[in-house]
Order: structure tokens, then sequence, then C-alpha cells
């Protein structure tokens, strides 16, 4: 657990979230928040949808941009650049012999493509013509058997120049254990390439073992930091324009922030920005429901993402892999770029409420994973839109008011939803214009539910015992129907929950990890050693975001990757929380085998005591920066629980449209439950409540929703 956040008394911060449909903006300043704001998302330069946004939500609450003192920006940058393959062109270099390292790759077959005879392997990350090898050579422990050759290296650096390349990745075997040769192979290719050419070393990316996953891990750091560089640049000085002078700071995958700086050297370290602010604005509401341990459920317009916290931390991998296959969100080792860098993990699948629905060539429905996007949107936003889509299918049947979509910003058409449901959907299956809406709905809440079970049930964890946060513009219209499906009788709605993943990047703080490969034997423990490698890696980490390590604000987190003398596999054990006065001793030892035993257990269901090796060493510097409360309650003027309105919405229990009581979620007090079924009308989102479920207030302002007794 972190520790309790300072509080900003003077000045305001922004939160920032691009996502594929929407651009959310969250204003929070020394009363609290402000005001929030929601803009289509513009993919051809996202500066314009973010600028428009925060100039929205500061005229929203009668705010000065010079008063803004902290940006923090979540963005899918880096992971669009991969995806789409536009990042900057790279050469990369490696040792004599692995020239074709890159180019053959590796790959699982999985999914449809085991039966497929006529197969066609993923083309290289890069041309096999851009890859360059040098003469070196390092054993595994780092000692030099064929020294470097730096002929050979100025030979493939003016080759590299000619090519006009400008981005090069460097990864050399075994150069976790010895960086010289890399180092040298770096400034070497700096002095030949003009000045501002971008070069990448693994030394300095990810030093950990296992060729493969570090080489790509430096390439894609090399392929997308000078998009990051660039991109963040220009959203710098477009803020400038209106007035705010803050640097941005910038999400990363792991749950913490770093500069832009930072961002730009380590850009591969942000790759799963976006969802990780949105795991921990659920970690914090969890908390703030006095549940530790909750299910992360955030769907938006273009995807569904479901994470797991546990005793209030957030579960972390490190590896991951970016455009892989596999099954309903869970990625596949072997398919996609594989990334090794801390991450939260997730399950994503392709449902969001702008997911496309289809009848397919056999005459089934299916929805996603093609998403309509922000333009042209889906049909009801009159956008041109053809294609019906969850949020035509949730407008049918009633569950989103056409009037106050997105905060009042946009108007809904449902007119048009309703001609493309028929013509594309119901007439094709021969069904009634509400069944087809109905079923679109439904065949959504089984693609999210299925990413729900790949980070719970696929992980040994039994999901009863946990309850769901719902956020994103679509998360709580199909929460409680995903809750259902897994027995959970608890759903918590959090305030602005339209806007969740920028409330959550408005609790960070600035963070970095680091790592380093040290094989040793338990029998070969060498504590002076061990603390040397912890103060080594402490240091650098320090270095990266520009703090004193013996400050208060700055908290260390120590673990070290373990595995049974043999195996080839680690599992990643903390040792502490703090580093400062904290030395390997006698009860060191003991303590490690306690918690692997426990934690392989836990992953394994075998027993994993036995002699262990110690693989790499890992450290977490955060430092803990000053931040603007967070919340938002009721207004002053709340009457109470009366609904304003009544609208015609379907439940499938009905099977027909019913009048159903509306509550404005501003207008809440009190914490009497109110019986379903009932729709909660948040300003970005809207919150559904089923039959047999109840819903109530609690004092942190977060709705939630409950199970009612199966009798009613």
């Amino acid at each position: 657990m972190s520790a309790e956040p300072n509080h900003s008394s003077t000045g305001y911060a922004l939160g920032i979230d691009v996502g594929g449909t929407f651009t959310d903006v969250v204003l929070a300043g020394p009363a609290g928040q402000e005001s929030v704001a929601k803009t289509l998302s513009t993919h051809g330069d996202p500066t314009e949808g973010i600028v428009k946004g925060v100039q929205n939500a500061l005229a929203a609450a009668g705010v000065q941009p010079g008063v803004v003192v902290r940006v923090v920006h979540a963005t899918t940058l880096a992971t669009n650049a991969i995806l789409e393959q536009k990042g900057v062109r790279v050469a990369h270099i490696g040792t004599r012999g692995f020239r074709s390292l890159l180019p053959l790759g590796r790959y699982a077959r999985v999914e449809e493509d085991r039966f497929d005879t006529f197969f066609d392997p993923p083309t290289s990350p890069i041309p096999a013509a851009d890859c360059f090898e040098v003469v070196e050579r390092l054993d595994s422990a780092g000692d030099v058997v064929i020294p470097l050759d730096e002929s050979s290296v100025r030979s493939v650096a003016s080759q590299i120049r000619d090519r006009g390349i400008r981005s090069v990745s460097i990864a050399l075997l075994h150069s976790y254990a010895n960086p010289s040769h890399e180092q040298r192979v770096s400034e070497i290719v700096r002095e030949e390439l003009p000045a501002g050419s971008t070069v990448v070393t693994s030394a300095e990316i990810w030093p950990e073992l296992r060729e493969y996953e570090r080489t790509t891990t430096t390439l894609m750091s090399a392929y997308v930091g000078p998009v990051m560089v660039s991109y963040l640049q220009r959203l710098e000085q477009r803020l400038r324009d209106v007035g705010i002078d803050a640097r941005v700071q910038v999400m990363e995958s792991g749950g913490g922030v770093m500069s832009a700086d930072l961002a730009g050297r380590r850009a591969v370290a942000t790759i799963e920005s976006g969802p990780a602010a949105g795991v921990l604005a659920a970690r914090a509401a969890g908390l703030s429901a006095n549940r530790p341990d909750v299910i992360s459920f955030d769907m938006g317009g273009t995807t569904a993402k479901a994470s797991v916290v546990r005793n209030g931390a957030p579960a972390i991998t490190t590896e991951f892999h970016v455009g892989g296959k596999g099954s309903f969100g869970g990625r596949r080792a072997g398919t996609g770029v594989p990334i090794k860098t801390p991450a939260i993990d997730l399950a994503e699948v392709g449902a969001g409420g702008g997911s496309v629905a289809w009848v397919d060539q056999g005459g089934a429905l299916r929805v996603g994973p093609h998403s309509a996007g922000s333009e042209p949107g889906p049909a009801c936003y009159g956008r041109d839109g053809q294609e019906p889509t969850v949020t035509d299918a949730n407008l049918v049947l009633g569950y989103l008011d056409p009037i106050g979509f997105a905060g009042g910003t946009m108007g809904l058409e449902p007119e048009k939803s309703a001609v493309a449901i028929r013509e594309q959907i119901a007439e094709p299956l021969g069904v009634e214009l509400e069944a087809a809406a109905s079923a679109i709905h439904e065949i959504a809440n089984a693609t999210m539910a299925a990413a729900v079970r790949v980070v719970t049930v696929q992980r040994g964890l039994d999901p009863r015992s946990f309850a769901v946060v719902a956020f994103g513009g679509a998360g709580p219209m199909h929460a409680a129907r995903v809750a259902e499906e897994f027995d959970i009788d608890t759903v918590i709605v959090p305030p602005s929950c339209g806007v969740g993943s920028a409330v959550g990047l408005l609790g960070t703080d600035l963070s970095t990890d680091r790592v380093i490969t040290r094989l040793c034997h338990e029998s070969d423990i060498d504590a002076a050693a061990i603390d040397s490698t912890f103060v080594q890696l402490s240091e650098t980490a320090a270095a990266d975001l520009g703090v004193d390590l013996g400050a208060d604000s700055t908290r260390i987190e120590r673990s070290v990757d373990v595995r049974l003398a043999g195996q080839a596999h680690e599992l990643t054990i903390r040792i502490s929380d703090s580093g400062r006065g904290q030395h390997w001793d006698e009860g060191s030892l003991q303590a490690l085998h306690e918690r692997f035993a426990e934690k392989y257990k836990e992953a394994y269901g075998i027993d994993g005591s036995g002699p262990i090796e110690l693989v790499s060493f890992r450290v977490r510097v955060t430092h803990v920066v000053p931040k603007v409360p967070l919340g938002r309650r009721a207004r002053a003027d709340a009457q109470g629980q009366s609904p304003s309105r009544k609208r015609r919405v379907w439940f499938h229990e009905f099977g027909e449209h019913r009048e159903t009581p509306v509550y404005e979620r501003e207008g809440l007090v009190g914490d009497v439950p109110i019986a379903g079924p009932l729709v909660v009308a948040d300003g970005e989102s809207t919150i559904v409540v089923p039959p047999t479920w109840n819903a109530r207030i609690d004092d942190e302002f977060n709705v939630i929703l409950s199970r009612a007794s199966e009798e009613k």
C-alpha cells in the first residue's frame, strides 16, 4: 500500500485521457473536483481534442489557465503506433550471428491459425535489410569471448546513415550482464549519425535476460520514441498557447507517472498508459467503499478492459504482448510483440459502445471487434455512421438519454439507431427491433464477461468474493449484467464514472522501474553484492526522476525474481516497500523462501519448496507529489430519493418496454436502497439498475448496486 498522498493547497490539476472514441478531461482544484469535459477524440491530431476538452473544462469551472500547476496524461499513442505500424524507421544492431533474430521472430499458432493450412507467419517488426550485426561476443556471465571490433561498428553505422535511418536500437548478446560493448557501440553510432538521431540500448531500457524479449522491447522503444517525443512537444506547445505552462506528465504502464522527458526516452513504458489509469481509479473507489478486493471494469467507446485489485494493490505483470492473439482478451505468449516492462495485468476485448454489430455468413449475430470509433461513430451520432453499434442498441432499449449524452455536449438520434438495427440486424435475423437490440446488448455483456473470466477464473481466483467497480462511458450500463454472470452481488460506480481513467490520473505519483539480471544460486548469495545491486538500481531510477533518494517524499520498493533451481521461469517476489536502511541479512533468505513457496502454491497449486535461484533484481522508485483532493458530492439543493422523470426502458425479464424511473445522480442523498428497475443519470455516463437489483448512495458518493433477494 502506498503512503497517504500529500495535498496541494493551491493550484489546479488536469487529468487527460485520450481514448479511441472520447477524450476525457477532469479539472480539480484546492476544494476538490471542479469540472469534467468529454470531447470526441481527433485521431489525425489528438492535441485538437485535448485542447478543446481542456478549454471546455476550464470554462465550465470559471478557472483561468494560468492556475493549472499539474497536467497528467494517459495516451494510447505508443500502442497505436505499434498496431498501426506508424512508428519511425528503425535499424537494429545485434551480435554477429544473430542478425536474423527479429526476421525469424517467434510465433505460436493459436485460435483459427491452427487450422489454416495456408498459414503465413507474421511479418518481421522491421525488414531484414534494416538488421545489422557487429563483431563481438560475451558469455552469460558477461565475460568477453570476442572483443568488440570497432571497425565493424563504424561500417554498420555508415550503412545506416546512408540508408537515411535516424533511429537505432542496439541489443547485444548477454549485455544485461555486461553493458560495456553496447555502450561503446552506442557512442560510435552517435558519432556517425546526424545530430538529433535516436540511439537506444537494451542496457538502458531493460537489461534483463531472454534475448528475444529484450531485443523487441528495445526495438519498440526506438520505434515509438521519436513519435512520442514529437507528440509531447506539440502537446506542451498547444497547452502553452492557451495559457498552461505546467509540464506534461505521462501515465506509465505500471501505475505511476513519468515526466515528458523520461516518457520520450522510455516510450515503451507508456504502451498500457490509458488502461492503467482506470485500474488505479477502480482501486481508489474500492478502498473508499471499504472493498479492497475489486474487479476493475472499464468500458469505453472502443474496448472494454478488466483487471483485478487484491488487498488494495493491482496485479502487475512484467511481460505483455502488443497486438497478440488469444481468447477473449487474454494474449497468448508467442503472438504479437513481447514487451518486457512492468504493466498492470489486464484483459481487453473489442466490446465498447462503438463496437459494430453484424450478421456473419452463417447467419449468427456478432458484436465487434471492429469499432465505429469517433469518426464516423455510431449511427445515432448523426455523423454519417451507417453501422449499428452497442450504443445504438442501448439507445433503442431506452438505457441512454438522447439529450444528455456525453455530459450534454451532444445529442443522439434514436431514429437512425432504429433504422440501422432494423435493416442490418433485425430483418436478416427475422426478429423484432427490440429483440435484436437486446441481443446486441447481451452479446456485448458475454464478451466482456469473458475478459473478467481471464483475470479471475483463469488466474485461479473466485470472482464471487470481489466487487465490480464500473466506469467508462458505457461501463455502468452493463456492469450489473456482467456481475450476474459470476454471481457477484456488488457493483460500485464511483463519482465521475464516465471519466474514471482521467480521475485516476490525478491520484498518481511520479515513479519509474529499473531491473537488472544477476543469476545467483542460494548457496552463492553475497549479501554485500545484493545490497550494492539494489543501491545501484535505486540511484539510477532516482536519477531518471530527478529526485533525492533520502527525501521523505521518496519511496523505494524492492523485488527479486525467484525460481526453483533448474527451472526456466521465475516469479517476482517483493521483499520490501522501502529500501532505506534495509540490508540483506541472515533472515532474508528464509523470508524469501517462505514468500516464494506461498506464491508458487498460489500460481501453480503445488508445493514450491526446494533450493532456489535469484534471477533478476527490481526496484521501483516513487516520488510522492502534492495532489488536489478528488471527489464530488450531491448538490446543496438535493431533494433526496425522488425520480426526476420516467422513460420507457427494455429489460429482458419483461420482454417489453416499461415506464422506468430515472434519478439524477447529482440529486441523490442518503443511503436508503432504491429497488430496481431504474436508471441513474450521471453527467458523463448512465447507470442501469436491472430488476432484482437495488441502488444506494454511500458517504463517498459512490452508487452501490446490490443484488436483491431472489424471491423478488
